[in-house]
């Protein structure tokens, strides 16, 4: 579902002036694709943050810009904790597009009744769809994991008319048995006897005594 984002033209260039404009509440963008200019913009860093957080792809720029736009670049700062451009590519309705969806799951696997622990090894797709159609995430039950099986890709649903980019048989998630120390292992580090501070070796203290 598309976010509506009111939009500035931005009519300044240069790092100095992107500070000033984030450290302002907003954030410098560029709009591109078509066969159309590239248009620098101002977008709203809390309205853009929100959206982020829910997985927003797709947007309706209003204000100085009136396009349908896609999200194809986010960069953040160094520390991946503030957003310091973005890039948008204008997109048509009925137009399909690829793009990257983030997986999460749901539910409570049985296998950790047995011991088993989760490993949720891949948290984003690619697929290619209707960009009317892009989800804000993708969701995948464990209700069923037992311990020693996996979820894979090709287990996901996808909204209609979505297909696939990602390898179908990569593993999202599986319930593994946690590793173990060998039991010789265990019987050493418990039977260790810690070194005493400032105890000194016997001949030492043999010696100091005559």
């Amino acid at each position: 579902m598309a976010e509506v984002l009111n939009v500035n033209i931005r009519e300044t260039r240069g790092k100095r002036n992107a500070r000033r404009m984030r450290a302002a509440g907003g954030i410098p963008a560029i709009l591109y694709g078509h066969g159309k200019s590239s248009v620098s913009l101002r977008i709203p860093g809390d309205k853009l943050a929100t959206a982020l957080r829910r997985g927003t792809k797709l947007f309706e720029l209003s204000g100085d810009v009136q396009e349908s736009a896609l999200i194809r670049e986010v960069q953040m700062d160094t520390y991946g904790i503030e957003v310091i451009h973005v890039d948008f590519t204008r997109v048509l309705a009925g137009e399909r597009v690829e793009t990257t969806i983030a997986v999460e799951l749901r539910g409570e696997a049985p296998g950790t009744k047995e011991g088993g622990v989760i490993e949720h090894l891949l948290h984003e797709v690619r697929i290619e769809c209707p960009v009317t159609e892009i989800p804000d995430k993708l969701e995948i039950n464990i209700n069923a994991l037992n311990l020693g099986e996996t979820r894979t890709v090709s287990q996901l649903n996808l909204p209609e008319g979505a297909q696939l980019v990602s390898d179908a048989d990569a593993v999202i998630v599986q319930c593994i048995q946690p590793a173990v120390l060998p039991d010789e292992e265990v019987v050493s580090a418990e039977s260790a006897e810690p070194e005493l501070i400032g105890r000194k070796p016997e001949e030492e203290e043999e010696g100091e005594s005559t």
